[in-house]
This record gives structure tokens, C-alpha cells and sequence, in this order.
């Protein structure tokens, strides 16, 4: 078994998408659309590229993506590597592969002088759970996500708001 942990080329884009598909297949999502597929390109391989990508290849086959970009936490003024995805085909499953991405991600945040290295999974994925705690991952139980999207993005005014916005948009003391 020949196993490499790499960024992502240009020419990896086929084989990405086909596992951003085969995501949403397993999570029981639509998959992007022609548009979203472009912007997924665009976005890793483009001028300014949006977040960072890395593949797994086993025995000269793309069988894994992973997708991260940094965030920053001010308690330790240190940048955090957020992993938004990472996607192992069911067909290269139990191979070591999930390990070995997530070592090198761990490694880069490490390299880069992150204080974190974080990700969220779905609770009823018990595979990738029992894998993180195998890892040594803690859960985040105190944290609660919270999201807006799509037309969301334009917030109604909080029913809390005692003033209005300022111009820069915070309201300030």
C-alpha cells in the first residue's frame, strides 16, 4: 500500500469533486451544483485561493480530500487551522488513510504556530467520532453552532437591541 498526503493540483480537481460528491451522498445532501463545483475550483486553485487542499492518494488513486483554512483566537493570539471537510471514499475506509490526514493537518498547524487545530462532526457519524477521541480529540460540549445563510445573511433586528447599530455595524458601550 503506497500512501501520500499531499496539496491539492490542478489536475486533482476531477477526483475532488467526485468526493465532494460521494460526501453528499453519505451525508444525505444534495451535491453542489455546476456553479458551486466552478467556485469549489476556483476557490482552491484560483488568484486567491479561499482555503487550503489536500488529497490523499493510495496506490497512484485520489481517495481523500481534505479542506482547512485559518481562523484566529484572540485568548491565544495564535491563528487556529479550521478543518471544514475531510472526505475518505468508502472504498479506501480502514486503511489508515483518515489517520494519516489528520496527523499531517496536525503537524501543519504545529509547522504554521497554530494553538489549535479544530473540526466539527455530525453526531451520528460514530466512526469519525471514535476515531478523533482515538486521536486524543475533546469534544467542545459547551459550544453551541449557531448559522445564517442564504438570504438569512441580512439579520433581522434582535428583539434584545436596545440602540441602533452604529455605522461600523457593532453596537458599542
Amino acid at each position: 500500500m503506497s500512501l501520500a498526503i499531499r496539496p491539492a493540483r490542478r489536475a486533482d480537481g476531477r477526483a475532488f469533486l467526485d468526493l465532494v460528491v460521494a460526501l453528499a451522498n453519505f451525508e444525505k445532501l444534495p451535491p453542489p451544483d455546476a456553479g458551486a463545483r466552478r467556485r469549489l475550483l476556483r476557490d482552491a486553485f484560483g488568484k486567491r485561493p479561499q482555503y487550503r487542499l489536500w488529497v490523499a492518494i493510495l496506490d497512484r488513486k485520489v481517495v481523500a480530500y481534505a479542506i482547512f483554512f485559518f481562523t484566529y483566537s484572540s485568548f491565544l493570539a495564535r491563528p487556529t487551522l479550521y478543518l471544514e471537510d475531510i472526505f475518505v471514499h468508502p472504498d479506501a475506509r480502514g486503511r489508515g488513510v483518515a489517520t494519516a490526514m489528520m496527523r499531517e493537518l496536525a503537524a501543519e498547524a504545529r509547522r504554521l504556530g497554530c494553538g489549535r487545530f479544530e473540526w466539527m462532526v455530525l453526531d451520528w457519524n460514530e466512526r469519525a467520532v471514535r476515531l478523533y477521541r482515538g486521536l486524543g480529540a475533546k469534544e467542545m460540549k459547551q459550544w453551541v453552532l449557531y448559522r445564517v445563510e442564504g438570504k438569512g445573511l441580512k439579520l433581522k433586528r434582535s428583539s434584545l437591541s436596545t440602540r441602533p447599530p452604529s455605522r461600523g455595524g457593532a453596537i458599542l458601550p
